[in-house]
């Protein structure tokens, strides 16, 4: 259901979109980036599907740049193999075009500041490489 709410929510944009989404709304913002035409970027927080084997949705679309973020212990991000799929989009993607940052930690959710998990250095980190990566999308 969630799902279809999301394609809905995105059905009448334009391309040229960047897809972001935290936890399970990373997955639904890659999953965006990589089956809907004309994406122009994605950031991924605290969530990374595979691009190949099970679970993946897809290749991932040549020239599209993507930055993922998350903890190095989080128990989901680090412990369940997003962190690998992470790593394996990001040699997809290419030097020019994928990054990935991986924040001391054992947080999910570290830059919701109204959450006991918020650590705001690292969300301080989290904003400012976001930014500059959108300010290169320009």
């Amino acid at each position: 259901m969630l799902r279809e709410r999301a394609d809905r929510a995105v059905a009448e944009l334009p391309d040229g979109l960047v897809y972001a989404g935290f936890s399970w709304g990373a997955a639904t913002a890659q999953r965006l980036a990589q089956t809907r035409p004309g994406a122009r970027g994605a950031l991924l927080y605290e969530s990374c599907l595979p691009v190949t084997g099970d679970w993946a949705v897809g290749p991932w679309p040549a020239g599209v740049p993507v930055q993922i973020h998350g903890m190095d212990a989080d128990p989901f991000f680090a412990l369940e193999g997003d962190i690998e799929a992470a790593r394996e989009l990001v040699g997809i993607a290419g030097p020019d075009l994928g990054e990935l940052f991986v924040y001391p930690g054992d947080q999910h959710l570290f830059t919701d500041s109204t959450l006991p998990s918020y650590d705001p250095a690292a969300t301080a980190l989290v904003l400012r490489r976001s930014r500059e990566f959108l300010d290169r999308l320009r």
